[in-house]
């Protein structure tokens, strides 16, 4: 993403996003971790801390916004939905006040559940 002022141009990478999203989203209450579903068997992986963009897709929009899809694993008894609004709310605003840039959407999916 680039955003162009009077002193010059800014680029940010995706790894930017992605690092910045898979940090807010596993730092929110009842999220286990990042999620990846394995090509080979089909089955989801927690990742871990060093592989958390696996688990992150940004899509930088027309109109210089950015939509960004993440997979999380949450724990086992919690609110569904009001963690799924809780991730997007954090990361919409950490985005925004770290990047500058513009979120449109933030889309949660949640992978699987943790039990134990």
């Amino acid at each position: 993403m680039k955003i162009q002022n009077e002193l010059g141009v800014i680029q940010i990478s995706n790894d930017v996003f992605t690092t910045i999203t898979g940090a807010v989203a596993t730092s929110c209450f009842g999220v286990k971790g990042m999620a990846a579903r394995s090509k080979k068997d089909g089955l989801v992986h927690l990742l871990r801390s060093e592989s958390m963009a696996r688990g992150v897709k940004v899509i930088h929009q027309e109109d210089d916004t950015v939509s960004i899809e993440l997979h999380i694993i949450v724990d086992n008894g919690v609110n569904l939905p009001a963690v799924s609004r809780s991730i997007m709310s954090e990361v919409c605003y950490a985005v925004n006040q770290l990047t500058g840039a513009e979120v449109r959407a933030v889309d949660v999916c949640i992978d699987a559940m943790e039990i134990g």
